[in-house]
C-alpha cells in the first residue's frame, strides 16, 4: 500500500505523522517487552540474577562524583536557573545583551553567600627554553 504524500494536505500529513509516531511507540514497547521476556527466561533457566550477570547495574552506584550543582544565576523574568557550568543558556546570553545587566546582577544572593573560598593557585609550570635555531 503506497501513499502519495504529495497529494495529502498539511492536516492529513500531520495526522499521518501522529499515527505513525503512535504506531512506532507501540512497536518499541512490544519489542522491549519481548526482549525482557527472553532475558528473564534465560536468567531463570541458568539460575542467575541480573545483578550477577551485570554487577555494575541494578542499583549499585558508580564511584565517580556525579551530583547536582547548586544554581548560581537566576533569570529575573521567570525564575529559570543556571549553575554557571556548561554552555550558557539562551536566557542568560540575552539578559547580558540588555543594558545595565551584568553576570553579577543575575547572581543568586544565597549562591554568593555560600561561595567557597577561592581554590589555591597552582605553582606555574617551568618550561625549558627552546634552543635557538641555527641558520646555515
Amino acid at each position: 500500500m503506497a501513499l502519495d504524500l504529495k497529494a495529502l494536505s498539511p492536516k492529513e500529513l500531520q495526522a499521518l505523522i501522529a499515527g505513525a509516531h503512535a504506531q512506532m511507540q507501540e512497536a518499541h514497547t512490544n519489542q522491549v517487552r519481548t526482549v525482557r521476556e527472553k532475558i528473564d527466561s534465560l536468567l531463570k533457566s541458568a539460575g542467575l540474577t541480573i545483578n550477577e550477570v551485570y554487577p555494575t547495574r541494578g542499583g549499585k552506584k558508580s564511584s565517580g562524583k556525579k551530583g547536582v550543582v547548586a544554581p548560581k544565576y537566576r533569570n529575573p523574568e521567570n525564575g529559570e536557573t543556571w549553575s554557571g557550568r556548561g554552555r550558557q543558556p539562551v536566557w542568560f546570553a540575552k539578559a547580558l545583551k540588555k543594558s545595565g545587566v551584568t553576570a553579577e546582577s543575575l547572581l543568586i544572593r544565597d549562591a554568593v553567600a555560600k561561595k567557597a573560598a577561592p581554590a589555591k593557585k597552582k605553582a606555574p609550570v617551568k618550561r625549558a627554553k627552546k634552543a635557538p635555531i641555527k641558520k646555515a
